[in-house]
């Protein structure tokens, strides 16, 4: 259990697994556009330690330009309903908090 925390728990880790299990296989960039904040140089740091850990594969083309992918690896995949539920979560809190700061905007308005 701590080996899998300490793997997800890595900056970015989660949000990238996230696009790559939602979107599919992704170029570099693409996948840099949809995990938005993250630095060139933080996402190619993560994207190596998932190599490593067999749960990102990196497809390469010698083509010109060369063409990488990232895919989930089987491995990998078996983190989706993992991630599929911590989505879930997230977008129920996310509204959840709205809902309350929405609430407590009314409240203070009609304090005044």
């Amino acid at each position: 259990m701590d080996f899998i925390l300490r793997m997800l728990m890595g900056p970015w880790t989660t949000y990238i697994l996230y696009n790559l299990k939602t979107h599919g296989p992704q170029r570099f960039g693409e996948l840099k556009r949809r995990v938005v904040g993250v630095s060139a140089k933080m996402l190619t740091e993560r994207l190596r330690t998932l190599e490593g850990a067999s749960l990102v594969r990196r497809d390469y083309e010698a083509t010109i330009p060369p063409k990488v992918t990232y895919s989930l690896t089987k491995r990998g995949h078996e983190l989706d309903d993992v991630l599929g539920k911590l989505a879930e979560i997230g977008m129920r809190w996310e509204a959840e908090d709205a809902a309350l700061r929405a609430v407590r905007a009314t409240e203070l308005k009609a304090a005044e």
